[in-house]
């Protein structure tokens, strides 16, 4: 039996595709154009093929940033993924705290990215902030703009403090469409605190920490205003990010040509990172057939 395909839904996407068009491919193309190009003012641009490509991938410059966006990436999913979800298991699923906890947790979401990053620029302040303050009355050697440790622990516990609430409210959404025939069940069975959470909510919140692992990664390594704040990518280079760098490179020093190859690497790798991150949490989110020995 043939199908009749109605091509009228077509009028209803196109709109949406010329959206797409101009918000996203035409800037795209331009990217690629000047990243393939030099130019020695008044728009007379000549071909430079891949040359600007090799020199980001062989500076030592983009190398240093390209660890620090990791490095910072892998110690922001080692810490909020846990903490949220450790969070998330502790706050109620029933009663009248239940909208007020959603709301606590909400909040630090609201707040604008500069907002955050000028509160935790005075918050950290050793004379006036209270975190600042209170790391020196209890005789640390605390100092953010000029200790590249100090610098680095004031943008990791700002991004905590600002983002756990994500990880939080996507693994709470998993937990509360649990039935509770499977508690029950487990309840009959004699299950462990630990066994119930292994195998019942840690493979139910599976989706949702697939999207809060992607979520986590890519914002944070395409981390830039609240660092750019708070410290300006320093001190020194400690805290200059790839997005920090690349933003010198193309406003700073205006070489269109190396921030552009820049900018495409620099996506590539977001790319393939969270294909990785996604390959492999579906592989191992994949719920196996229950055993003998599993309910033990």
């Amino acid at each position: 039996m043939d199908k009749t395909w109605n091509n009228k839904a077509w009028f209803m996407v196109m709109p949406v595709l010329v959206l797409v068009a101009f918000s996203a491919v035409i800037p795209l193309m331009t990217v690629v154009n000047y990243a393939v190009q030099d130019t020695f003012g008044n728009n007379q641009f000549f071909w430079y093929g891949t040359d600007w490509f090799e020199e980001v991938l062989t500076s030592a410059r983009f190398h240093d940033a390209l660890i620090r966006n990791l490095a910072f990436s892998a110690i922001i999913l080692a810490i909020e993924v846990p903490l949220g979800i450790l969070v998330a298991l502790a706050m109620p699923r029933k009663g009248i705290w239940v909208p007020v906890c959603l709301v606590l947790m909400a909040l630090p979401l609201l707040i604008p990215w500069n907002v955050v990053g000028t509160i935790w620029q005075v918050f950290a302040r050793t004379d006036i902030g209270l975190f600042g303050y209170t790391l020196a009355s209890l005789g640390l050697d605390y100092n953010y703009v000029q200790d590249p440790f100090d610098a680095w622990v004031t943008v990791i516990i700002m991004d905590v403090w600002h983002w756990t609430s994500l990880v939080v409210l996507l693994c709470y959404a998993g937990l509360v469409s649990i039935p509770d025939a499977y508690y029950q069940a487990a309840k009959i069975d004699g299950a462990s605190r630990w066994a119930v959470f292994r195998f019942i909510q840690l493979p139910k919140m599976g989706r949702v920490l697939l999207i809060a692992v992607l979520l986590r990664f890519m914002d944070s390594f395409m981390i830039y205003t609240e660092p750019f704040v708070v410290t300006g990518g320093g001190p020194g280079n400690a805290t200059t990010f790839l997005s920090i760098d690349l933003v010198k490179l193309a406003l700073g020093q205006f070489n269109l040509g190396e921030a552009a190859a820049m900018s495409l690497i620099y996506f590539l790798i977001i790319l393939a990172l969270s294909w990785v991150f996604y390959t492999i949490m579906t592989n191992v989110g994949t719920e196996r057939p229950m055993k003998g020995g599993d309910n033990d």
